[in-house]
């Protein structure tokens, strides 16, 4: 059985699935051990609405992936997503006191750059630095130990809704689990999908979910834009539904199965069969018929993602293209529409970077779990670095006194 201290779990609650990813620390990098998943009940368009159900779904999730990696979960890095997710861009100034940068003014400068006019109603989830200027030198990714007179930061903060950000950690504590931290999901997601040349280059990140559409874009290696639209995967399978007036389930197990979103990559003599509602016998349709039902409303999703990017200001510095990600990214046809909606090169993102069970997880529908116990590590290293940096100045400090008292008495 893995200690509890190596352990970091992912928990995705989406608006279709629930998933818990368990990724052990080892010293090789992070291997996956465990992943659980059930139906999401209580969750539409990346929002609670239904504390119980979400709460039976987390619960059920999480003890399919202890039984998997034959441990106890006790904490989870957990994600939110959802439209009442916003980012925007802030900068901050100050001056450097002793003429060399420290960290404490590396604190204050990202204080100061977090100091705008945030609603009561919502809450900082991230402030993520994207670059920081001394004395008009841009580009610098660590100031620590540089010399310098003023330091200036560019950020990128994202806000969300308090009570949507509360009601995800109060049904991970009624499932008996701490939150570490909560994180975008398209953040995490990009810890599993994305390389850092991409992210250099420039890149955006499109994560289709059942109930929400999350973009991420990057530009420099920084994040530099975040959104969320509420369209997803139940979309596709609601037109479904009703298009070929069949079962809500059936509609799901069909674009699942048979999902096509480019009408020209389907033969003509393709067919499926159709469940009918109210026990009528099922029909024999031709596969084009429910790729014709798939294309307008992907088309409209990736339309809808193009104008975000356009409006970011952000279009013209995306040289790596676009990845996509999440659930409805394994339909056929996904990246060839999406390459003619926005005219760059687009892949598919799956999970890389983990060992362990690589083959469960190598699908972009586990893109953001793996993201989370990815970014979960590294905010833990991070954690541990600055603890061990904080003794050491008070080892430093403590010598001093002894040297002080010595000199004295």
């Amino acid at each position: 059985m893995a200690k509890n201290d190596q352990l970091i779990v992912g928990l995705d609650i989406g608006t279709t699935k629930t998933c818990a990813i368990v990724g052990e620390v080892t010293d090789d990098g992070i291997n996956i051990i465990g992943i659980g998943s059930h139906p999401s009940r209580g969750m539409r368009k990346g929002v609670v609405v239904n504390i119980e159900n979400t709460v039976e779904s987390v619960k059920k999730a999480v003890e399919e992936a202890e039984l998997m990696a034959g441990c106890e979960i006790t904490g989870v890095y957990a994600g939110i997503a959802g439209s009442h997710i916003k980012g925007l861009n802030s900068r901050g100034i100050v001056a450097v006191k002793e003429k060399e940068v420290r960290s404490s003014d590396v604190k204050r400068v990202v204080d100061a750059a977090q100091a705008v006019a945030i609603p009561t109603d919502r809450e900082v989830i991230h402030v993520i630095p994207q670059e920081f200027i001394i004395d008009d030198q841009d580009g610098v990714r660590d100031p620590v130990g540089m010399s310098g007179i003023r330091l200036e930061v560019k950020v990128h903060i994202v806000t969300a809704a308090s009570t949507s950000a509360q009601n995800i950690i109060r049904c991970c504590n009624r499932a008996g689990l701490n939150v570490h931290e909560v994180m975008l999901e398209q953040l995490a997601g990009s810890e599993a999908v994305l390389g850092h040349d991409e992210k250099e280059l420039g890149v955006v990140l499109v994560d289709i979910g059942g109930g929400t559409t999350d973009i991420a874009i990057f530009v420099n290696g920084s994040v530099v834009h975040t959104s969320v639209l509420p369209l997803g995967g139940n979309h596709l399978t609601n037109d479904v539904a009703v298009g070929l007036r069949t079962p809500a389930q059936e509609a799901e197990r069909m674009k699942q199965k048979y999902g096509c979103v480019l009408t020209s990559l389907v033969q003509k003599e393709e067919t499926i069969e159709v469940p009918s509602v109210g026990g009528r016998n099922p029909r024999i349709l031709s596969r084009q018929i429910l790729s014709e039902i798939l294309e307008p409303r992907v088309e409209e999703i990736f339309n809808l993602v193009h104008q975000e990017v356009v409006r970011s200001g952000f279009e013209e510095r995306i040289a790596a293209g676009v990845v996509l990600t999440g659930g409805c990214a394994i339909l056929e046809g996904m990246p060839e529409l999406a390459e003619q909606v926005f005219n760059l090169p687009v892949r598919r993102g799956v999970p890389k970077g983990v060992g362990g069970l690589v083959d469960v997880v190598k699908s972009p529908m586990y893109a953001t779990a793996v993201g989370l116990v990815l970014a979960g590590a590294r905010s833990g290293m991070e954690e541990k670095l600055q603890t061990q940096t904080e003794r050491k100045g008070i080892g430093r400090m403590g010598s001093r006194v002894k040297e002080w008292f010595n000199e004295i008495f």
